[in-house]
């Protein structure tokens, strides 16, 4: 099969997101439900390690999310969600939605049906 990330003269150019191998599913540490997988696969970073670009896949249940040291902006590639900020703001989310979690956000992902997400993240670069 055929890696639909190919990276073309610095250009990154991705097929089919929907079938990017993530690799092995681990449980994940902030889980709030019991048996909640995920797995990512990074597609490609920025020369400073300043951006990173990538998928995502987590099994349904609850986790805890603090955004600390760099945001983040998802679409959901599949699948469907819960974001409920730690103020109390409550966002449903599914395939097509963008979702962009500030420097510092905290609060809760419930996770209704397994989601994937092509995920951006940028940590500012120090002394910029």
């Amino acid at each position: 099969m055929t890696d639909p990330a190919i990276t073309i003269g610095g250009e990154l150019h991705i097929a089919g997101l929907a079938s990017v191998d993530v690799g092995e599913f681990k449980p994940k540490p902030t889980a709030l439900t019991a048996g909640l997988v995920e797995a990512s696969r990074v597609l490609w970073k920025s020369p400073d390690g300043s951006v990173s670009i990538g998928v995502w896949e987590c099994t349904t249940g609850a986790f805890a999310a603090t955004r600390s040291g760099y945001s983040e902006v998802a679409h959901i590639i599949s699948g469907r969600c819960t974001l409920t900020a730690e103020a109390g703001e409550v966002s449903e989310h599914g395939p097509g939605d963008l979702v962009v979690t500030n420097e510092g956000w905290t609060g809760q992902w419930v996770v209704h049906e397994t989601v994937r997400k092509l995920f951006i993240i940028h940590r500012p670069v120090s002394g910029s």
